[in-house]
């Protein structure tokens, strides 16, 4: 998996399946969230996602009050997001 970031927008190009994968978007969101509370995640193609990865995701909406938008490209990742009804949570959308 690749990470890209800019302002308050992280881009993931691979698949999201390793640990390393989790700590390197935790590690990026962090350095986000200082700053911005408004936060795009565009996922371009990853097919699946770990638990770990929407267990982050859920603490920094639920807990941190942190505004996610994300993009997802693959329409497998989008159902199974929609599927665990966190498409609201997470502000998903397929794109």
């Amino acid at each position: 998996m690749q990470i890209s970031s800019s302002t308050n927008t992280i881009t993931l190009i691979g698949n999201i399946k390793t640990v390393n994968d989790f700590q390197d978007i935790k590690r990026s969101i962090d350095l986000i969230v200082k700053e911005y509370k408004d936060i795009t995640l565009n996922i371009q193609d990853s097919l699946s996602i770990t638990s770990s990865v929407i267990g982050y995701f859920n603490k920094i909406v639920l807990k941190d009050k942190i505004n996610l938008n994300m993009n997802i490209g693959n329409e497998k990742l989008f159902n199974l997001i929609n599927d665990l009804n966190l498409t609201s949570v997470f502000q998903a959308k397929k794109v």
